[in-house]
């Protein structure tokens, strides 16, 4: 999965138009980034990657590209 494809898992998650993130995207700036999404994210990256996110981990994420960071196919 490339770059893009992950961006478009992510604002589908948010519920945003195509192409509106970037990884320099700051998650303080995208008001739909809230509680429910940050859920959200824990269940797509258990489901999507195989990867199991912790509070700590999602606390940590400052831009979309800290998330992108976490997206390794297992």
């Amino acid at each position: 999965m490339n770059e893009q494809e992950k961006l478009a898992l992510l604002e589908d998650m948010l519920e945003l138009d195509e192409g509106s993130l970037k990884p320099e995207t700051n998650l303080d700036d995208i008001e739909e980034y809230d509680s429910m999404s940050k859920l959200s994210l824990i269940v797509l990256m258990q489901d999507e990657f195989g990867v199991k996110l912790s509070s700590d981990d999602v606390k940590s994420f400052k831009t979309i590209g800290d998330i992108l960071g976490f997206m390794v196919e297992s």
